[in-house]
């Protein structure tokens, strides 16, 4: 009764909160603070939104003299105490990381097991002090303990079948787990995870995480999850919001790098060349080919007279622009297009100078329009002519002789010949998915790609090193968290370990953190699918159960069962049915 008690003054909290956010009036002052209130009030309502489906709290801890219930969000009354402490917050780790051994001050952890909203039973787990020898004291001892039950409700949550979207996994994350939900945001992770070990649901919910304790900086730079088709996203959308967040963005490889239309399909093996990283460097060769050495001298137009910029040292301007576009330090790099506008400021730094040696003394405003002016902008548009990523890959692809240039040293004739095909207008040629990641390189070597503070990118062991370039770009100064499996790899560019990929998305020293422990697949599948580890990842180790299911798997070979028995067995098989294959 005192759990169902606590449970109804939860709900009631939680709804005198949303209307304590409804509430919020606005004072009037400007348009702009009436927006930005406007739209703090309206996450604010988003992220207290009703889950009918989901209770307040799942589990509680007591240490000797006071109890704590853990929750998805944290609820408070109307005097600003604490009803539920959210699952983020660093004095809700203990529950799921305390144990015998090291009880870290709790003396009993309780986990609820709850049917459509409704409290239906609890667990007790007694740690440390907590054997019954001495009675629990303050709040504590208004529950009883049942000692002996500590993982029934908790198995029976890890093993509920899963159907529809996927569910958050707060009430059931593991030590192991935990570790890498809570690891710092200046940490890049990668975590190697063994089917069923629950690695998607752990990326997100260190995403979760981090903008619960980093939520001002996180709030301007931004997280962003990646994943590997629209098919996944659907599965995967509704997990950070039901965890109160819900301005994260969520994509795949093509959203984030849809600037052309997608028409057409390469050949496999045209499709892995343009997903090589050497594309890359002939790319930038491409784009800074452009630039033309300049034949003769400016005069520049500044506060009514005409200054001599002699051709001499126009190109030492052009050449000491062109050495930081190739600087080792991506915060020092130059942009193509931010090096055209800084040429022009020379010019017209040059000519202020020649006034000021005359002399003269003109203002900022008068050299910034010389910048501007016709002389300069002409001898930009000959010497630095302003290009857009799309046009610039479809001239590359349909002008032999421009990729030849390029590609010299990087491809070889088979290999451009493959990349060749007819001159056609950028809107109608028919792109390709590999065509969109090139462009997306082309257009992040023109402008600088606005970055994230954290980037989650999951199934990572199937990205090209071009796609990991793209990744890359939008991490900027902030951290990463890779999720895959080496195992379960499928397209051409599978690694055999993770060093090739985590360079590519530009985080070479990251961390790997294996996670082998499955609490979705049965234990028969498991030890059936291990036997293929040695053949395909040898230098990964076997996933392990925690669950058994007899009957979960039947291996029947084909020469002792005709096809026609397969069919009839599986028509009378109820559910889904996958069949795995050779190809062609």
């Amino acid at each position: 009764m005192a759990e169902r008690a606590h449970l109804a003054r939860a709900a009631d909290c939680l709804t005198g909160m949303r209307a304590a956010a409804s509430a919020v009036t606005d004072a009037g002052v400007d348009a702009w603070a009436s927006e930005r209130l406007g739209a703090a009030r309206a996450e604010r309502l988003r992220a207290l939104a009703a889950d009918p489906g989901v209770p307040p709290f799942f589990g509680r801890t007591d240490t000797p003299t006071e109890a704590f219930h853990i929750g998805r969000r944290h609820v408070r009354d109307a005097a600003g105490d604490p009803v539920v402490i959210d699952w983020r917050a660093p004095m809700s780790r203990p529950f799921y990381q305390a144990t015998a051994v090291d009880p870290q001050g709790v003396v009993r952890r309780r986990r609820f097991g709850f049917s459509g909203g409704d409290l239906t039973g609890y667990d007790d787990e007694l740690l440390g002090a907590g054997d019954g020898s001495a009675p629990l004291q303050g709040p504590a001892a208004s529950s009883r303990a049942e000692g002996g039950r500590g993982g029934l409700l908790l198995r029976a949550e890890i093993e509920r079948p899963r159907s529809g979207p996927m569910r958050d996994i707060v009430a059931t994350i593991q030590p192991d787990q935990d570790d890498i939900v809570r690891a710092p945001l200046a940490d890049s992770i990668c975590v190697q995870g063994a089917p069923g070990t629950g690695k998607t649901a752990v990326g997100l919910h260190r995403a979760a995480y981090l903008l619960y304790t980093h939520g001002g900086q996180l709030a301007r730079t931004g997280v962003l999850v990646i994943g590997p088709n629209n098919a996944f996203l659907r599965y995967i959308e509704q997990v950070l919001p039901t965890l109160g967040e819900v301005d994260v963005e969520q994509t795949t490889v093509a959203g984030l790098t849809a600037r052309v239309p997608v028409r057409a399909d390469d050949r496999p093996e045209v499709a892995v060349l343009k997903g090589d990283a050497r594309l890359a460097d002939v790319l930038r060769r491409a784009l800074w080919g452009e630039i033309a050495k300049p034949q003769d001298s400016v005069q520049v137009s500044l506060a009514g007279r005409r200054y001599r910029v002699p051709v001499e040292r126009l190109k030492r301007y052009v050449d000491d622009l062109r050495r930081r576009s190739r600087s080792d330090d991506d915060q020092q790099l130059l942009h193509y297009a931010a090096g055209r506008e800084r040429l022009a400021m020379l010019l017209a730094e040059d000519a202020r100078r020649q006034k000021e040696e005359a002399g003269g003394s003109p203002p900022d405003a008068e050299v910034r329009r010389a910048a501007r002016s016709e002389e300069v902008r002409a001898f930009c548009d000959a010497v630095w002519p302003a290009r857009d990523a799309a046009g610039l890959l479809c001239d590359l692809w349909s002008d032999p002789a421009r990729l030849a240039r390029a590609a010299r040293g990087i491809l070889d004739d088979d290999e451009q010949a493959l990349l060749h095909r007819p001159a056609r207008s950028v809107r109608t040629a028919d792109w390709t998915a590999a065509d969109a990641v090139l462009v997306d390189e082309l257009a992040g070597l023109i402008e600088r790609t606005p970055g994230y503070g954290h980037v989650v990118v999951d199934e990572a062991q199937d990205l090209s090193p071009m796609q990991c370039r793209a990744v890359a770009r939008r991490l900027a100064a902030g951290s990463l968290t890779v999720l895959g499996d080496l195992a379960q790899a499928t397209s051409p560019w599978s690694p055999s370990d993770w060093a090739q990929t985590l360079a590519g998305l530009g985080r070479p020293g990251t961390a790997v953190r294996p996670l082998t422990r499955g609490y979705r697949v049965p234990r028969e599948v498991l030890e059936f699918a291990n036997r293929l580890l040695p053949l395909i990842a040898p230098g990964l180790p076997a996933a392990t159960a925690v669950r058994s299911e007899p009957g979960a798997l039947t291996v029947r070979t084909a020469a002792s069962w005709p096809l026609a028995d397969v069919l009839r067995e599986l028509r009378a098989v109820p559910g889904s049915i996958g069949v795995v294959c050779a190809d062609a």
